[in-house]
């Protein structure tokens, strides 16, 4: 099979129908996905700080944790960190963690309006960090070994966690543009009635959706480690709990849980420098991202909003907005 790379998956990205069949892997009360890491060191620091305030809360990376992380010592410091928690593979650690190249670039399988300098970007990206993979020994099997999809339980619910969606690991069916598409609802609404699905949590996209169906609840939280609103920096987590948070951007209720965009706010100057200093001007990554990263890009949270979620004013813990 002849790949485009950055384009098309490899027949490997597909999830099993029963892929999320399974029991629980675990049940807590709250729950934070984290997707897009991207090699932000300063984002997972932040991460830390409100897992810390939150006894008891879980986190899971629903892959993507590296991409701009191509100095071997701080992707590593990253990888040891992430061994406190679920990880799940992204693109990223998928086609880093392969034996042979699988001919699949970087794996985004990026839709045809996506232009072909990112996707040229985005595979030169890859490169550079699959040449710092190969300084690392044995963390390739690491990645490769990790699993693609998960299911986990909060306050009693099931909760399916997918880097794509619920049918690809890089599936963009998940994506905003899909997901105002009826038949698109439709489908997925039948999904996760058929699984027991209670909230459906992705990333991928880096650009957020959020959508209350009758069966259940999409959130995409876009980017954690990177802006994903307009004037914004800092990056986004999807929080699932059975009590809302005090600093939430938007929230739906059902079954019992709320279910949250939450700010990760992380010490941008700080990233900013470290980002510089591994991709400097004329870089891909520079070329890419780097204005993203000053300015966001031009989105508003309201344009998230696909339906049954609210706006909050995350003040004060009193500040909680109506469902």
């Amino acid at each position: 099979m002849n790949l485009r790379p950055g384009r098309d998956c490899p027949l490997d990205y597909r999830l099993a129908a029963d892929a999320f069949a399974g029991p629980a892997l675990f049940d807590c009360d709250s729950l934070y996905v984290v997707g897009g890491l991207y090699g932000n060191r300063q984002a997972l620091v932040a991460l830390e700080r409100l897992l810390a305030g939150e006894p008891g809360a879980r986190a899971v990376f629903n892959g993507d944790a590296h991409w701009f992380d191509r100095d071997p010592a701080l992707f590593s410091l990253i990888e040891q960190q992430l061994r406190r928690h679920l990880a799940l593979r992204g693109n990223v650690e998928t086609e880093l963690g392969r034996e042979q190249d699988s001919g699949a670039g970087c794996g985004c399988a990026y839709p045809e309006t996506v232009g072909e300098q990112t996707v040229d970007w985005s595979n030169a990206i890859h490169q550079a960090l699959s040449d710092t993979l190969q300084t690392i020994p044995g963390l390739a099997g690491e990645l490769a070994r990790r699993p693609a999809c998960a299911v986990v339980s909060v306050a009693g619910q099931r909760v399916a966690i997918s880097h794509g969606d619920e049918r690809s690991l890089a599936g963009w069916q998940c994506a905003r543009e899909a997901l105002q598409d009826a038949g698109r609802r439709a489908q997925l609404n039948a999904w996760l009635a058929e699984q027991r699905i209670a909230v459906l949590a992705t990333s991928h996209t880096c650009v957020p959706a959020a959508l209350q169906l009758p069966a259940g609840v999409l959130i995409n939280n876009g980017a954690a480690g990177m802006p994903v609103f307009a004037g914004a920096r800092h990056g986004l987590l999807s929080r699932i709990a059975r009590t809302p948070h005090p600093l939430a951007l938007y929230r739906a209720a059902y079954a019992g849980l709320f279910v949250e965009a939450l700010p990760l706010v992380y010490d941008h100057a700080a990233f900013l420098t470290e980002f510089d200093r591994q991709w400097p001007p004329h870089s891909p990554a520079a070329r890419a991202y780097r204005s993203r990263l000053l300015d966001g890009p031009a989105d508003l949270p309201n344009s998230a909003l696909l339906g049954g979620f609210q706006l909050c004013q995350p003040t004060s813990a009193q500040d909680v907005c109506s469902s």
